[in-house]
C-alpha cells in the first residue's frame, strides 16, 4: 500500500505514468468491445476513458495529493508518447496502403476516388460554413471546428495532424491552447452513427432495392469471364501449330496463358517456352475464361476429363512457396526465368489474401506466395532460390521501419512556403507510402507481416489516444459547459451532408452498385464500424472492394487536409 501511495504522489516518475497509461488503455479496450445498437467503438473508446481519467485526475487527485497532469516532467513525457504513437500509427498505415496506392487510380477506381475526394472536400466546406455562421473568426474557433470535423468523420490520424500544427508554438491563441480532442470527442459518437444513417438514407432517396443490387453483383461476376480462370486439358490436333513453340503461341495470340504440364507418349513433363507442340500431345492450360475458346480452336480440341494419376505424374508436385529473400523483392517473373532455368511453372500468386495472375511483368514482393508446379527436385531448387523461410517473416524489418520514420520526420519538417509543412503525421505517411510502393527499387525491404503491422498500428494508436484523452480531460467539462454541446449537432451535419450529396451523385451518375457505394462511403471516412455494417448488410465482397479502392487516398487526404486548413486560416 505504501508503494502505491508513493507512485500516486510522484507525478514525475515513470511508474506513475505507466500506471496511468495501463489503466486507460486496458479499460478503454475492454469497454470498446461493448456494442451500442450493434455498433462497437473499438479502440477509440480509449480516448473517452482517457478523458474521464484525466478529468478525475485533475479534479479529485489534485486536491488529495497535489499531483497535477501539467507537471513539467510528466507533460514532456506525455507529449513524447503522444507524438511517437501517432508517428508509429500513420507510418504503419502508409506501409499497408503503399503497394496498392497508385493502383487504385486505374480503370474504375478513378471515378470512385473522385467521389471520395468530393466527400473529403465537402466535409471541409461544411465545416467552414458552420464556422463562419456560428463563431467569431479567430484562431481558437477554427482549431476547435477542425477537431469537430475529424470527430464527425471518425478520423483519428487527422486529429493527430491537426494537433501537431496547433502545438507547434507558431500561433497565438486567445484564452489558452485550444483543446481539439474535446470537440473531437463531442462529435465522434454521432459521427459513427451518422455515417451509417446517411448510407441508409441514400437507399431510400435513390429508391434502391437491396435484392436487385445483389442480383446485379451476381450477374456481373458471371458476365466477367476475363476475371475467371479456366482450367483446360487440350489435345493438339491442329496442324497449323505443329512445330511451333509455346513462346510462339504467346506472341501470336497476344494473350496470357500458362501451360503447367504436358503429356506425351505416356510421360508427364513440365514444358518450357521452347517446348514444341506435336500432334496428339495433351497439355494442361490455365487462361481467362473468355479466351478459352480462341486458344482451344488454335491448338486443337478440349479433352473432357481430369488428369489421371500415374507413376510418372507422381514425380510432379504443386507447392505454395513464400518469397522471403530480399534479392527477389521487386523482380518480375520475366527477370527470374523460373521456367527456363528451373523447369517449373508458377500458375498463381497470393498477395495479402488476393489471387494474382502470374504475368511475366508482375513485380514480386517479399511475402508473396507462389503456386509452383514441377518435378520435386526442381521445386526444391526454386524454394532455395526464393527463401520460403516462413519464420523469417515473423520478424518485422524494424531497422527499415525506423529508417523510414527518420526520413518521414525529416520530410515532415521541410517548409514548402508560407509555413506549410507535412508535420509529424504527414511526413511519415508520405514516406511510408512511397517506400511501400517503390522501396524495392532501392533495395529496401518494407515487408511487415499483417499481424506485425496491425500490432504496431494498434500500439501507436492506443498510445496517441490515451495521451490525448488524459491531457484533454482537464478541460473537457469546461468545454461542454462553455457551449461544447454545439459541436455535437455541427459534427452531425459535417458527417451526413457530404455523404448524401456525393452518394446520390455516385449512384445517379456513376451508377455504382449500392453495396460497393456503402464500402466507398466507409472507406472515404476511414471508418471500420461502417464497413462492418456494410459487410453485414451486403453478405458479399462488394463493400470491401469499395472500401479498399478509396481508403489509401482518403486516409492521405484526411491527414494532409487537417494541416492545410489550419495553415490557411490560422492568422
Amino acid at each position: 500500500m505504501e508503494s502505491l501511495i508513493k507512485i500516486v504522489n510522484d507525478p514525475a516518475s515513470i511508474a506513475h505514468l505507466m500506471v496511468l497509461y495501463a489503466l486507460v488503455i486496458s479499460l478503454g479496450v475492454k469497454l470498446g468491445k461493448i456494442k451500442f445498437g450493434g455498433i462497437a467503438l473499438g479502440v477509440t473508446f480509449v480516448l473517452f476513458v482517457g478523458i474521464l481519467v484525466g478529468h478525475i485526475y485533475n479534479t479529485w487527485i489534485v486536491d488529495a495529493t497535489g499531483a497535477t497532469i501539467n507537471h513539467a516532467g510528466q507533460k514532456a513525457l506525455i507529449d513524447f508518447v503522444k507524438e511517437f504513437g501517432l508517428i508509429l500509427f500513420v507510418y504503419c498505415i502508409g506501409l499497408q496502403v503503399g503497394p496498392g496506392f497508385f493502383a487504385t487510380f486505374k480503370k474504375g477506381g478513378v471515378g470512385m476516388n473522385m467521389i471520395a475526394v468530393g466527400i473529403v472536400a465537402l466535409n471541409v466546406l461544411v465545416m467552414l460554413g458552420l464556422w463562419f455562421l456560428c463563431y467569431p473568426q479567430n484562431n481558437n474557433s477554427i482549431a476547435m471546428m477542425v477537431g469537430t470535423m475529424y470527430g464527425a468523420v471518425t478520423n483519428t490520424p487527422g486529429l493527430g495532424a491537426a494537433n501537431s500544427v496547433v502545438n507547434s508554438d507558431q500561433y497565438n491563441f486567445d484564452g489558452g491552447m485550444p483543446d481539439l480532442a474535446s470537440s473531437y470527442a463531442c462529435a465522434y459518437p454521432l459521427g459513427v452513427v451518422g455515417i451509417i444513417l446517411a448510407t441508409i438514407a441514400i437507399r431510400f432517396l435513390c429508391n434502391i432495392s437491396q435484392e436487385k443490387e445483389q442480383e446485379k453483383i451476381r450477374l456481373e461476376q458471371e458476365s466477367n469471364p476475363h476475371a475467371t480462370p479456366k482450367h483446360l486439358i487440350l489435345k493438339v490436333t491442329n496442324k497449323a501449330v505443329l512445330g511451333r513453340s509455346l513462346q510462339d503461341l504467346h506472341s501470336f495470340l497476344k494473350r496470357e496463358f500458362i501451360v503447367s504440364r504436358c503429356f506425351k507418349d505416356g510421360e508427364m513433363f513440365v514444358p518450357t517456352g521452347k517446348t514444341m507442340l506435336e500432334i496428339g500431345m495433351e497439355i494442361h492450360l490455365v487462361c481467362a475464361e473468355d479466351e478459352a475458346e480462341s486458344i482451344t480452336s488454335l491448338i486443337g480440341e478440349q479433352v473432357d476429363r481430369e488428369w489421371t494419376p500415374n507413376v510418372q505424374e507422381a514425380k510432379y508436385v504443386s507447392r505454395r512457396l513464400v518469397i522471403t529473400k530480399d534479392q527477389i523483392n521487386g523482380k518480375t517473373f520475366g527477370q527470374l526465368h523460373f521456367n527456363s532455368i528451373y523447369g517449373v511453372n508458377v500458375t498463381r500468386v497470393t498477395r495479402n489474401g488476393m489471387e494474382l495472375f502470374a504475368d511475366r511483368n508482375l513485380r514480386l514482393q517479399v511475402g508473396d506466395r507462389l503456386l509452383v508446379t514441377g518435378r520435386e527436385e526442381n521445386v526444391e531448387q526454386v524454394k532455395n532460390a526464393i527463401g520460403d523461410s516462413v519464420k523469417r517473416l515473423d520478424h518485422p524489418n524494424v531497422g527499415a521501419i525506423f529508417f523510414g520514420i527518420m526520413l518521414g520526420v525529416i520530410v515532415g519538417q521541410i517548409n514548402f512556403g508560407a509555413g506549410m509543412k507535412l508535420g509529424l503525421a504527414g511526413g511519415p505517411l508520405v514516406v511510408a507510402i512511397l517506400m511501400g510502393a517503390f522501396g524495392y527499387r532501392f533495395g529496401i525491404n518494407t515487408y511487415t507481416s499483417t499481424g506485425a503491422n496491425l500490432m504496431l498500428r494498434e500500439v501507436g494508436l492506443l498510445l496517441f489516444l490515451s495521451s490525448v484523452g488524459i491531457q484533454a480531460g482537464a478541460k473537457f467539462w469546461d468545454t461542454i459547459c462553455g457551449g461544447g454541446y454545439h459541436y455535437v449537432w455541427q459534427g452531425f451535419l459535417i458527417t451526413i451532408i457530404p455523404i448524401l450529396i456525393m452518394g446520390v451523385i455516385a449512384r445517379k451518375v456513376l451508377k455504382l452498385n449500392y453495396f460497393t457505394l456503402m464500402g466507398l462511403i466507409a472507406g472515404s471516412n476511414t471508418d471500420p464500424p461502417a464497413l462492418a455494417f456494410a459487410n453485414q448488410t451486403a453478405g458479399n465482397d462488394a463493400p470491401a472492394v469499395g472500401y479498399s479502392t478509396v481508403y489509401p487516398l482518403s486516409m492521405f487526404l484526411r491527414i494532409v487536409m487537417a494541416q492545410v486548413v489550419l495553415l490557411l486560416f490560422l492568422s
